[in-house]
């Protein structure tokens, strides 16, 4: 079997691996920013790196090209934006997990925008990554414990994570129509500039309102997230995105990227000595038996034996 075919999944999973190591460092950087202060910096960062990157190419962006990377990047923002918010106001266990979920409203937006009903294979993929993702994003050992830390007391964060979670399904599907007719680098670029705008738009925004207090004190620490962040979790990012998106189907996506979770706790494992529960390791292993299950079938489909 050629390399070329797994190169775009491999290229997905490169950035989930990337974004998994983000939640230490962000959460270490918001004791130094404002949550959309972060948000900006890091969007406007990424940028810059992206618009050096395209050089005078920059110019030659069509009018087309602008308007669905304007498109792409308000629902990149709201993806963000949502996430970044609801993290404030509900835990870490129920945001993980709750974002997680876009696993399951990626094939229902797929088959809305582009009428493909989702395979038995691919449907039963998601129900073992979707029981996988509620085993590992709970602290509990006993599994009726943790409906009770899911679904208790649903509150305004985790509303906003819901919408963040279809926000993220939208822009994959999306990102897999569009992601073939136009070039991945202008795409990138587009997207990251307009959601660092809007950032700022917040910013000033919440500001006026009271809502949140503009916060930035340039510690060592807010550096080095804003640096991993902005360098590789979102200019690499989005570029591997942008460009492998269009070769990789949006509900196998969504199931590679469920093992975010996965390889967020191998990092918190090996660089802050974290352990999860049995739980945990079943839930992973569900997970990984879920993208398994997707790749088999995929390739028994599409070899007709």
């Amino acid at each position: 079997m050629s390399r070329k075919k797994f190169l775009p999944e491999v290229g997905l999973l490169v950035i989930t691996l990337v974004w998994a190591g983000t939640f230490a460092l962000v959460k270490n950087s918001l004791n130094d920013s404002s949550p959309m202060l972060f948000l900006f910096a890091r969007f406007g960062i990424a940028s810059i790196a992206c618009a050096l990157i395209l050089n005078k190419k920059i110019f030659e962006i069509s009018k087309r090209q602008l308007l669905i990377g304007l498109f792409l990047g308000f629902l990149l923002f709201l993806g963000f934006s949502l996430q970044t918010i609801g993290l404030n106001i509900t835990s870490a266990t129920k945001s993980g997990f709750i974002t997680g979920s876009l696993v399951v409203f990626t094939p229902i937006v797929q088959s809305i925008i582009l009428r493909k009903i989702p395979s038995i294979g691919v449907v039963i993929s998601i129900m073992l990554v979707f029981i996988g993702l509620l085993l590992l994003s709970s602290p509990a050992e006993n599994v009726f414990l943790i409906f009770e830390e899911i679904g208790g007391n649903f509150n305004l964060g985790d509303f906003l994570t819901l919408l963040c979670a279809i926000a993220w399904a939208f822009y994959i599907v999306y990102l897999n129509i569009y992601g073939a007719r136009y070039h991945y680098l202008s795409l990138s670029f587009v997207q990251i500039t307009i959601t660092a705008i809007l950032s700022l738009i917040l910013v000033v925004l919440f500001e006026h309102t009271k809502i949140e207090k503009a916060k930035f004190i340039l510690t060592s620490g807010l550096i080095i997230g804003l640096l991993y962040t902005s360098i590789l979790a979102t200019t690499l990012a989005t570029i591997l995105h942008t460009r492998f998106q269009k070769d990789v189907e949006p509900v196998k996506a969504g199931i590679i990227f469920s093992l975010e979770p996965i390889f967020a706790a191998l990092i918190s494992f090996v660089f802050l000595n974290e352990t999860i529960g049995l739980l945990g390791y079943i839930g992973g292993l569900l997970i990984f038996i879920g993208l398994l299950i997707a790749e088999i079938y995929d390739y028994v489909i599409k070899n007709g034996n």
